[in-house]
């Protein structure tokens, strides 16, 4: 008869719910797969298979009992490991919508809101359009398989239950945070100078014809011009996201080293 002891249970539990919480929380907060629009149930079985898969990767485990107090102590640490990752990689995607929702009230359309399924939350359209752009260009450079990766990568970096980089880890992590957010403004940068052209040659225009109507010829112009720069800098705004998205991914281990 096949008999254990509740150490043993213990171990068996440990060695797969700590990696578990892990990566589960990077799951939860990273972006297309934590996002709202995706089901609870593929969020649970996504990591759960990935746990399986890395579980054997996982050198050792504390030993603790996971339902002590040191237990749920680790717990909550590989939580916020995994969280940290994933947010990390998140704000790639909250730099394409600070581009999207500067480039669109530079032109004009702040007030032209869509709702966002994925994010419950309503969204300026050119926010949804760049933010569309960049989940395919994330799909298309493989990045869920590369997080996955940088994933395996932290378990070798960051045992579980070993201690945290502390201050300067969170440092790390707020000095990436900033240069994903210039990088958003540079993504914008195109469309901010045309409307800046646009509305320095409106106002010499208006000083040259104050019988011009500026509201009725300024704002379709700074549309169309809006759109036109957009259209011109679409094309290298594909590299200039992957490239954003490889410093995102590095960025998710740089607090772990």
């Amino acid at each position: 008869m096949l008999t254990f002891t509740y150490e043993q249970l213990a171990a068996w539990l440990a060695g797969f719910l700590w990696p578990l919480a892990r990566v589960a929380a990077l799951i939860g907060t990273a972006p297309i797969l934590g996002d709202a629009g995706v089901s609870r149930r593929i969020k649970a079985a996504a990591a759960v298979g990935v746990t399986l898969a890395l579980a054997p990767l996982v050198a050792s485990v504390p030993a603790a009992d996971p339902w002590s107090g040191p237990g749920l102590v680790a717990l909550a640490g590989e939580m916020l490991i995994g969280a940290a990752m994933g947010f990390t990689l998140r704000l790639v995607f909250a730099m394409v919508d600070v581009a999207g929702e500067v480039t669109g009230l530079q032109m004009g359309l702040g007030f032209a809101t869509f709702y966002d399924p994925l994010h419950g939350t309503q969204t300026p359209m050119v926010a949804q359009f760049l933010g569309l752009l960049a989940s395919l260009v994330f799909l298309s450079m493989n990045g869920h398989l590369m997080m996955l990766v940088a994933l395996a990568e932290s378990f070798r970096l960051l045992p579980v239950g070993a201690a945290g980089g502390g201050a300067p880890a969170a440092l790390a992590l707020a000095q990436a945070g900033a240069g994903i957010f210039v990088s958003g403004l540079m993504l914008a940068l195109p469309v901010i100078a045309a409307i800046l052209i646009t509305n320095v040659a409106l106002g010499i225009l208006t000083r040259a014809a104050p019988q011009l109507n500026l509201f009725a010829v300024g704002f379709p112009a700074m549309i169309l011009v809006g759109w036109l720069a957009l259209t011109l800098a679409l094309p290298l705004a594909a590299p200039f996201l992957t490239r954003a998205f490889e410093e995102g991914l590095a960025a998710m281990l740089a607090p772990l080293r």
